[in-house]
């Protein structure tokens, strides 16, 4: 994309988006990453926050090695994208979000949403209670997932304790263009049966009409959906059956005729699954 904005990664995480935890693992990071692309998985977000800057970028890059040979991509926790493109932000910032390839946003509330500009997509969490952050919630559950989806401007996965094909199946029926689990996948005894048991589920519910109509993996972001002009990027209005780009798929919610009543929770900033 030209313009203000560096060369814009296709589509969007959808599907299965997998978060990393190599304190969890029952293998090798590495290995573990292998596996869950091998099962379908084309997008992991990098995580291991607390590892020296060099050793952090070495392991995104064995990482982005090993999604490259199926297509896949890594996004990287925090704002520094360790010589990649791609991030993945907390809810507290920052602001506004740095002008990468992808950009993606953790939120929790409607207000969360509310402040998204020029990301991507975005997370929803919790929506089921998570074992990696126990107590940590109230979780949204179906129901209220479902209600925030509607009210966000970007395509949203959604995140935590998502464990079984039934729990992706509800979610993607609430509006989800996938799920991002961490539990799932890096505590399994086998990760790529693991992982293709999620990554079928979501491209099961997806094939029902919910969620997402593109192929699990790719969404329509909302800087999909500006073109440059030779003043300025503008926004272009998507027309019902168009392609804005080549993995599009995903269009902008509407808004409801109901306004939510999800309260806003008093969620401690860095201690998500996500953020920690």
């Amino acid at each position: 994309m030209e313009g203000p904005f560096p060369t814009k990664i296709s589509g969007g995480p959808a599907g299965v988006l997998l978060l990393t935890d190599r304190r969890q693992a029952r293998r090798p990071l590495a290995e573990v990453v292998a596996g869950a692309v091998a099962g379908g998985v084309r997008w992991v977000v990098l995580r291991e926050k607390d590892l020296p800057w060099a050793e952090r970028a070495a392991l995104a890059a064995e990482l982005r090695a090993i999604l490259a040979e199926a297509g896949g991509s890594l996004i990287v926790a925090g704002p520094d994208p360790l010589d990649g493109d791609a991030v993945h932000l907390p809810s507290a910032g920052p602001y506004p979000p740095p002008r990468l390839g992808l950009v993606g946003r953790s939120c929790h509330d409607r207000a969360e949403l509310a402040r998204l500009t020029t990301e991507d997509y975005a997370t929803l969490s919790p929506v089921y209670p998570t074992s990696t952050k126990p107590g940590y919630g109230p979780p949204l559950r179906p129901d209220g997932l479902g209600t925030l989806i509607r009210h966000s401007p970007v395509p949203v996965l959604a995140l935590g304790g998502v464990q079984s094909p039934d729990q992706v199946a509800a979610c993607v029926e609430a509006g989800a263009v996938g799920v991002a689990v961490l539990g799932a996948i890096m505590r399994a005894d086998d990760p790529e049966a693991a992982a293709a048991t999620l990554t079928a589920a979501t491209n099961a519910a997806s094939r029902t009409g919910h969620g997402s109509s593109a192929p699990a993996g790719t969404t329509r972001s909302r800087r999909d959906r500006t073109e440059v002009s030779g003043t300025g990027l503008r926004p272009t209005v998507p027309t019902e059956g168009s392609s804005l780009t080549a993995r599009s798929g995903h269009g902008r919610p509407q808004p409801p005729n109901a306004t939510t009543t999800q309260a806003r929770r008093e969620i401690p900033y860095a201690i998500t699954e996500e953020e920690r």
